[in-house]
């Protein structure tokens, strides 16, 4: 019974995001009324010391991110720079190509440390202008830039900065460069699968005479005289947000040590500083501010016409996009503590193989959640050290344990109800009936990857 309310709240909250409820509504009355099937005095405490907690901690360390890379995207829109390089792209590989481009900006931004989150409000307004140009359905967006920012360089990629890359350091003593050799595979396997599939589906709506659609929301709002800019300078704001990023992760432990703090005269007493666990946040958002200066320096006459209105359309679409991630979050968290979802655990730490049966868990983890980081990182504190006892007895390194568990993390956890592929969504004004079998085709690819890089390393023992 325990394991149906909980198989019940996931599929409530699944549909409710597919049939285009809000998920902030949603999300606590799935997570509520498993409590309530489980134990009904509970509610009350649980909304509001789990639930809430767990959104309120989501909201405090994300929210200014969400804000910052939607004015960013924003200025990217109305300054002309998506215009100018979507332009270029075409001139350079043709109109054709916009997937094949489209992924790459994704990736080479996810691998440079750029939160997935941001790459979604960086990238749409270019993506929009060039499947506009190329007369490629808008609804193929969100499977394009799922496939660049969400799988390969966010989890197989050897030495990506992405949190689903650093968890399992810490549980098997690797480091983000583990299995090298598998991740490149995995990695080649899921962005040749994924440019296929998503270039099937571009041939199919061509032959069936589908441009890009009409009676759109959220469209980019680029005028038809902006001013025209040099690729190189329209690309500069997306290369110092990259650069900066890794320069201000660099940077702020030099500025911050360890057991610093901060004296204001208001205080009670001295204000601890957690820069260690603050470092990757703060240094997006020193990041994306840096790229907002770099683009008002460019384009600032451009703008400011626009730059009251455009920032305040931003704001909404954040607010909305981390709100509803939040919610997310804290119904994962509510599931998570549920007995229901301690029986799937228990029942995956009984699969033999602990490469298939860490793929699984954490897969099914994240799934269940709603997120990969999550999802991992409940899998791995309850079994790890059956994995570990596992690999040791077969001889397998630990390296390839951590690859494992990357790459799984980034299968499944795209259900309909994942935070982010609800952000994707929100921020390019689709709906999951429009373009969330996509999405899903792209998650049955990556974690099907996973499960060919196992069967690699059996077969041929590299890491």
């Amino acid at each position: 019974m325990d394991f149906f309310i909980v198989a019940a709240a996931l599929g409530f909250l699944m549909l409710a995001a597919y049939r285009g409820y809000s998920v902030i509504l949603c999300a606590p009355l799935a997570a509520m009324g498993a409590v309530l099937l489980t134990a009904p005095s509970a509610v009350a405490p649980v909304f509001s010391d789990l639930f809430m907690v767990r959104m309120v901690e989501f909201a405090k360390l994300y929210l200014p991110v969400f804000l910052l890379g939607a004015v960013f995207g924003k200025l990217i829109e109305l300054s002309g720079f998506s215009r100018s390089i979507v332009q270029a792209v075409i001139g350079l590989i043709g109109a054709r190509r916009a997937i094949m481009a489209i992924v790459l900006v994704c990736a080479l931004l996810t691998y440079g440390g750029v939160s997935l989150f941001v790459v979604v409000f960086a990238v749409y307004p270019f993506a929009a202008e060039m499947f506009r140009q190329g007369h490629i359905p808008k609804r193929l967006i969100p499977g394009t830039i799922a496939l660049g920012a969400f799988t390969f360089t966010m989890t197989a990629l050897p030495g990506t900065p992405q949190i689903q890359n650093i968890i399992p350091t810490s549980f098997f003593g690797t480091t983000a460069w583990s299995a090298p050799w598998l991740g490149l595979v995995g990695a080649a396997l899921t962005f040749c699968g994924g440019i296929a599939y998503l270039e099937w589906r571009r041939a199919r709506a061509a032959a069936a005479g589908e441009g890009y659609g009409t009676d759109l929301r959220n469209e980019p709002d680029t005028p038809e005289d902006v001013r025209s800019y040099h690729p190189l300078v329209a690309l500069l704001p997306l290369v110092v947000v990259g650069v900066a990023n890794y320069f201000f992760t660099q940077w702020i432990p030099l500025w911050y040590p360890p057991g610093g703090t901060v004296e204001l005269a208001g205080l009670p007493e001295p204000l601890p500083i957690d820069a260690e666990g603050r470092v990757a946040i703060w240094a997006v958002m020193a990041a994306l501010l840096t790229g907002i200066v770099t683009i008002l320096l460019f384009s600032f006459r451009t703008v400011a016409s626009q730059l009251a209105e455009g920032s305040r359309n931003a704001v909404s679409g954040a607010l909305l996009a981390s709100m509803n991630t939040a919610a997310e979050y804290g119904f994962g968290g509510v599931i998570a503590a549920l007995p229901g979802f301690l029986l799937v655990a228990e029942a995956l730490k009984a699969i033999p193989d602990p490469l298939v049966g860490e793929a699984i868990a954490v897969t099914a983890l994240a799934g269940i959640t709603g997120s990969a980081s999550g999802g991992m990182s409940i899998a791995l504190a309850a079994m790890s050290d059956t994995f570990i006892q596992g690999a040791q007895a077969a001889g397998i390194p630990m390296d390839v344990l951590h690859r494992v568990a990357a790459m799984a993390s980034g299968g499944m956890d795209t259900l309909p109800h994942n935070g982010a592929v609800i952000t994707l969504l929100a921020v390019t004004g689709l709906t999951h009936r429009q373009s969330y079998g996509d999405i899903f085709a792209i998650t049955l690819i990556s974690t099907a990857s996973v499960f060919a890089v196992i069967a690699v390393h059996y077969l041929t023992g590299i890491v």
